[in-house]
């Protein structure tokens, strides 16, 4: 139940990874003589010939980084106190502050070009890459002068780069201390937040309980992170003129705000009919007051969970995903058969589960923390859904396999899907009741929980310009954010004001915002698999076309592949629909 990282490197002391690491610094010196030639180029044969070179260098650079600093990110995420990855990452991060100048010169280079069009034309290596120069040039009137540039980049290593280690460091290491069955005990994180789904609700209330008190170790640094990481955003968005983080955030994505409000516009509308989910799972549990947190994720009484050894949950995954697409289940087969996923649990490794798309080995890696229950077959069917579509892209050259965070969501919530409905067919009356219900769990968490989350990160960014919020600052507009999407069917009494701390999406400054493409990734896939019912076989060439096409596409342009109107409301409804229908089944019971 352990990954392997030596298709990356076999040790930090390794040859290969000492020599990768020497390779960059000679490529980066050889890019930056490169790149002080651009001001020079009059010719178009030349121009052509040194944005070549350029985009040649650039994705030969990009993939070295990328293998070297997976590896140290990687090796932190089950081993967080290990320093020498902690110094090596450092040492990869300080040398990429190097290729700030050439960037800048290079889109300098590219934004002040005229003829950009006549010379993508003459290039097959340009015409390639032309969304990605297409990019550049519509990104130019952001762009800060060269040494401004520079100085951010090499600021930001030091600044929003660290607070977010710093955060990393604390929730992966935090230990919980809980009392069960009369004796003191000291947990990590994740098997405390697991117990969430325990079948005694006093079990589960003594984790909450214990969870939030463990908190209070690190709220004061958790506020300071993420002060500082808000703050520096909020600084460069406004230095390079965007109107703000969000407005940053949706170009970055390549996404309309016609297309954003267009899918808020319908999960509001749709509120009211989700809030009938939680009023009756409050019923069901025999609250009065609304539904506690502690309980937003137990099981009912009549139902029964699924049970599920590790090999049982691959062999589910890998026959289901066949039946929907050959080369999804052999993708599935060949990432578990060569232990691309690490799912144990044990002290230090962080929490939550991620995959990490490893282009320069065309392989992933895939964490989670797997107890055995159908929540977590769900997890790894997510996982190795990000997996699948990190390897549609393969082909592609690694300037144009980065795709934005909304669409990332899309084949991995899919995998869900088919994951869920493949149990349903198999499960009894009461695994019936149990996956319904975990189905509109997940459902509302990627919908309603979703929209807190937003709200709390957009009302941040509005009040961080004022100031550093205190952690009652944090706290309070947390709740108060959960009210709004809750609306009255949570207990006041038993919230999360501590949701702002353990949610790492918060701690990004390369991403901000990572809310909102859950339930855009959730309902398009809802969306996608409408198609599938409708047309079948022909509809997975046109899925893994849809996919291969995001890393150098607008997510309205991939949609299309697919026959979808993003910036329609209608569209987000009907995918809402279904949920909807599900909600109406579970009040039923």
């Amino acid at each position: 139940m352990r990954w392997s990282l030596d298709k990356l490197y076999t040790g930090f002391e390794s040859e290969q990874f000492k020599n990768d690491f020497n390779t960059i610094i000679t490529e980066i010196d050889k890019i930056k003589i490169l790149s002080a030639q651009f001001s020079e180029l009059t010719k178009e044969e030349d121009k052509i010939k040194k944005i070549e070179e350029y985009i040649i260098f650039q994705n030969r650079l990009s993939s070295l980084i990328d293998k070297m600093g997976n590896y140290c990110n990687l090796t932190l995420s089950t081993d967080p106190e290990n320093e020498t990855a902690v110094k090596q990452l450092d040492k990869i991060e300080e040398v990429e502050t190097e290729l700030s100048e050439p960037v800048v010169l290079f889109e300098k280079f590219i934004v002040e070009l005229a003829d950009l069009d006549k010379l993508i034309d003459r290039s097959n290596v340009l015409k390639e890459h032309a969304y990605y120069l297409n990019t550049i040039k519509l990104l130019g009137k952001y762009n800060l002068s060269e040494k401004e540039e520079i100085v951010i980049s090499k600021m930001t290593a030091s600044g929003s780069s660290s607070w977010t280690k710093l955060q990393e460091l604390l929730t992966s290491t935090l230990m919980v201390d809980i009392k069960i069955d009369g004796e003191d005990k000291r947990l990590p994180l994740p098997a405390i937040r697991n117990m969430a789904y325990e079948k005694e609700a006093a079990v589960r209330k003594n984790a909450y309980e214990s969870e939030l008190k463990a908190y209070e170790k690190i709220v004061k640094s958790s506020a300071a992170a993420l002060n500082g990481i808000k703050g520096e955003v909020l600084t460069i968005s406004k230095l390079r003129k965007y109107e703000s983080p969000l407005h940053m955030t949706l170009i970055h994505s390549r996404m309309n705000k016609e297309t954003l409000d267009a899918m808020f516009t319908a999960i509001k509308e749709f509120l009211p009919i989700l809030r009938k989910y939680f009023a009756k799972k409050s019923e069901l549990l025999g609250h009065t007051n609304g539904l506690p947190f502690y309980d937003l994720f137990a099981p009912l009484p009549m139902g029964e969970d699924m049970k599920f050894t590790y090999e049982e949950a691959k062999s589910f995954i890998v026959k289901n995903f066949s039946s929907f697409s050959k080369k999804l289940g052999d993708y599935a087969q060949f990432a578990l058969d060569n232990n691309w996923v690490d799912a144990e649990q044990r002290e230090g490794k962080r929490g939550g589960a991620f995959c990490s798309n490893i282009h320069s080995i065309k392989e992933s890696r895939i964490l989670l923390n797997f107890s055995g229950s159908f929540e977590n077959v769900l997890t790894l069917a997510h996982e190795l859904g990000h997996g699948y579509h990190g390897d549609c892209l393969t082909d592609e050259t690694m300037l144009n396999s980065d795709y934005p965070m909304p669409i990332a969501e899309t084949a991995s919530t899919l995998c869900e899907i088919i994951a869920t409905n493949a149990a349903l067919k198999g499960a009894t009356e009461k695994e019936t009741v149990t996956i319904l219900e975990n189905d509109l769990s997940g459902a509302t968490q990627v919908i309603v929980d979703i929209y807190s989350r937003f709200l709390f990160e957009d009302a941040i960014f509005t009040r961080r310009v004022d100031g550093s919020l205190s952690i009652n600052e944090l706290n309070a507009l947390m709740l108060e954010c959960q009210k709004e999407a809750y609306g009255d069917t949570f207990d006041e009494n038993y919230m999360h004001k501590y949701m702002w701390v353990c949610k790492p999406h918060y701690y990004d400054a390369n991403f901000n915002y990572y809310n909102f493409p859950y339930a855009f990734g959730f309902l398009l896939s809802k969306g996608l698999y409408a198609k599938y019912l409708e047309s079948g076989d022909q509809f997975v060439a046109l899925y893994d076309k849809m996919l291969s096409a995001t890393g150098k596409n607008t997510l309205e342009d991939v949609a299309k592949i697919a026959d979808i109107d993003l910036t329609s409301v209608d569209f987000w409804r009907t995918s809402l629909k279904f949920i909807a229908e599900d909600v109406e089944r579970f009040v039923g019971i």
